[in-house]
């Protein structure tokens, strides 16, 4: 019997405040590795089930805003940890 594998792609973190959610994406490009973002906010329905909307009200916004920012400063972080180390410049302390 094969094994059920699962291939779904999954984002490489996550930014969440809140009942705001950033998922960070990572594709590789020939220039190296580039990145994408989806937001969405949870929520319970009448029947007390979690669901995702896209959607935000003026409410979120802010919040929406820090996840953003959150967002922005891991991926920032994932370039950073990316790009091969530097040779040390002779002279330099």
């Amino acid at each position: 019997m094969a094994e059920h594998i699962n291939t779904k792609v999954q984002p490489v973190e996550q930014v969440r405040l809140g009942a705001v959610k950033a998922a960070i994406w990572r594709n590789e490009g020939e220039n190296g590795p580039r990145f994408n973002v989806t937001f969405e906010r949870l929520y319970r329905n009448e029947q007390g089930q979690w669901r995702s909307t896209f959607s935000f009200g003026q409410g979120d916004l802010l919040l929406l805003a820090k996840v953003a920012d959150g967002a922005h400063t891991r991926i920032q972080r994932m370039i950073a940890e990316s790009k091969p180390p530097q040779p040390r410049r002779r002279g330099a302390a």
